[in-house]
């Protein structure tokens, strides 16, 4: 569905005029405040009798637009003295400054988007807006849930609840708070993060959601800042997060944390001493199947094991038929000119081997078994990661993804994590398993 503003940047300059033209004096004088004629999707309301709107998105993804464009919806009437649907509203950020400069006086605040006949007034000392038809709503900060105790609403804003400090504490209050009206409704707007007090909202059957990446707004970014951010974090787990506004759930024990991932980024690998392409095969094809697992890796072994680094350099896990992912395995091995594929065989036994020497019967082949659990083999794998020795380059996010939902326990996800595991076997073969045949140079006395 394309918004007004879409259809008119599309159309010709002849629709342009002739729509314009087509306006009374009134309605084009309106037209700059009709907010759904300009608004993008996700910058809508859903239907439906729903309590809890979450507005998810990546940064500069138009959250904050859409959460003062609710609000005027909310208190304004047909008049500019008319009743609107709500007369008192909550508006909470993660303190009382930005609640001010970004959901009041920000760029895409409250005041900015109200036409002149209907803009609030900013009582500073009462810290709240006032309407011309009576209407107000007051500033709270996350970092005093208890100012919540005590008044009132039928209508609120949360924006950034993710980072506040007191989140859900100030969350529990609101909702004490918000019993005015006949259905009392909020609207959050926020950059997703790991938190419990976000998680638990959007598991209410009360909640709907509309969700956005960045890029969905950027006919209103600075070029150079899209540039800039989606050079640095696109291919990234945190640029999942802020870039494409994806909720990154890291599972509590997981063996491994979207900070140690990022901490551990490179834009290049250095020259690798060995490259391996490591498969966990799916012996079945179809839409239905697990994917097929591929990663390539290589090392820089100079010296004694403790200084080995691995890099983990592409991730081309494929869903379809056996051969589809040995076509894609050693396309990637000539790509990256690495020296072996390495497959588990647990299930498809010879038949893995089988396949692949049907695409090059004379790939250099190594067959692995799983003797442990998933989470029992990869827990050395992440004492590498703890170690600063296993850095990632870009486009691993889907990997990361399942890397931050394994523990020592299993697997904490849907579906199988075949990225995962053909990791664990890349840095078994890349250094684990050698380090255990490691032998230090022996020095001759004299």
């Amino acid at each position: 569905m394309r918004s007004g503003a879409a259809w008119l940047a599309c159309a010709g300059p002849e629709e342009v005029d002739a729509f314009l033209a087509g306006l009374t004096e009134n309605a084009l004088a309106s037209l700059p405040w009709l907010f759904e004629f300009w608004a993008l999707p996700h910058q809508l309301p859903p239907g439906g009798d729903w309590k809890s709107w979450v507005i998810m998105g990546g940064r500069g993804a138009g959250k904050t637009r859409a959460g003062s464009e609710w609000v005027r919806a909310q208190v304004e009437g047909a008049t500019p003295l008319g009743p609107g649907r709500a007369r008192r509203v909550a508006l909470v950020a993660e303190t009382f400054d930005q609640g001010r400069d970004v959901m009041v006086m920000g760029d895409s605040g409250i005041l900015a988007c109200s036409p002149p006949d209907r803009r609030p007034v900013w009582e500073a000392g009462r810290r709240r807006l006032v309407w011309p038809n009576g209407a107000t709503a007051t500033v709270f900060s996350a970092h005093e849930p208890e100012a919540l105790r005590g008044p009132q609403f039928d209508a609120a804003w949360a924006d950034e609840l993710a980072k506040w400090k007191k989140a859900e504490e100030t969350w529990d209050m609101l909702q004490f708070a918000l019993r005015l009206g006949r259905h009392p409704q909020q609207v959050v707007t926020t950059t997703p993060r790991n938190v419990g007090v976000l998680k638990a909202i959007l598991r209410n059957a009360s909640t709907v959601v509309t969700h956005a990446p960045t890029d969905a707004n950027r006919a209103y970014l600075a070029e150079s800042f899209l540039a800039e951010v989606e050079a640095r974090y696109a291919g990234t787990r945190l640029g999942r997060q802020e870039l494409e506004g994806v909720l990154l759930d890291d599972v509590e024990g997981a063996l491994w944390a979207t900070a140690a991932i990022e901490a551990g980024r490179v834009d290049a690998a250095p020259k690798l001493d060995r490259i391996v392409v490591a498969v966990d095969p799916s012996v079945t094809g179809g839409a239905a199947s697990d994917e097929c697992g591929i990663i390539v890796a290589g090392v820089v072994c100079d010296g004694p094991p403790q200084e080995w680094r691995a890099y983990v350099l592409e991730d081309v896990s494929v869903r379809g038929g056996p051969l589809d992912w040995a076509r894609a395995a050693i396309a990637a091995m000539e790509r990256h000119g690495a020296e072996r594929l390495v497959a588990e065989v647990n299930q498809g036994g010879d038949l893995v081997e089988s396949v692949i020497r049907q695409v090059d019967p004379l790939v250099p082949f190594r067959s692995l078994r799983a003797g442990r659990g998933k989470g029992l083999r990869a827990e050395p794998v992440a004492a590498l990661y703890e170690q600063g020795r296993v850095r990632h380059l870009r486009g691993l996010g889907t990997l990361e993804d399942q890397m931050c939902r394994m523990t020592v326990r299993g697997f904490e996800g849907r579906g199988s994590p075949d990225r995962l595991d053909a990791l664990v076997w890349a840095i078994h073969e890349l250094m684990i398993e050698p380090a255990g045949q490691y032998r230090r140079p022996q020095v001759r006395r004299l």
